[in-house]
């Protein structure tokens, strides 16, 4: 267990509500990879989409919580669902072949590592940086200043998935139609 020592400047209640939001972060996103059922995979992806943002609010990151909140279980764990429910089609969400896991298990394995190498050597756990604290409106003036385009090529891209469910969904039912 982590000890008050572990990391500068926590008390044992953060620690605690950290690692309970980190182990249902982990149990979720591992149900998500586990389940065969797509539907209950949506909802524990959706369950660990809310235990990061969780994450960032006891972190102190507001923005991008509530942004976590509004565009991954908001846009894309709805977007899912409503894929799902308009294809009505189980075929596309078959379970893969353990030969197939290998590949998968190996990039998921040197992306863990890379990133705990970053964490261990970098400049967050030794506390020795100080950048403050942007605010959302800030951040909101930003995006709407600076970064207009990108804003714009996301809202397109989000425009063209949903137009590529509903041809899903319309090819589908056609082939329910033809048989």
């Amino acid at each position: 267990m982590l000890t008050s020592t572990s990391l500068p400047g926590t008390s044992l209640p953060m620690q605690i509500a950290f690692t309970l939001t980190a182990t249902v972060l982990v149990l979720g996103m591992a149900a998500a990879m586990a389940l065969r059922n797509v539907v209950r995979c949506v909802l524990a992806l959706t369950v660990g989409f809310f235990a990061l943002a969780a994450l960032y609010l006891e972190l102190g990151a507001q923005f991008v919580g509530f942004a976590q909140v509004l565009v991954y279980i908001g846009a894309v764990a709805i977007l899912v669902v409503f894929v799902i429910m308009m294809t009505h089609s189980q075929s596309a969400f078959t379970g893969r072949a353990p030969a197939e896991w290998l590949p998968g298990a190996a990039i998921a394995a040197a992306v863990f590592a890379m990133l705990a190498w970053c964490v261990l050597h970098g400049r967050v756990l030794s506390g020795s940086f100080a950048t403050p604290q942007p605010t959302v409106a800030g951040i909101g003036q930003t995006l709407v200043r600076s970064y207009v385009l990108p804003l714009e090529i996301t809202a397109l891209l989000l425009t063209a998935a949903m137009l590529g469910a509903v041809v899903l969904a319309l090819n589908a039912k056609q082939e329910r139609a033809s048989q």
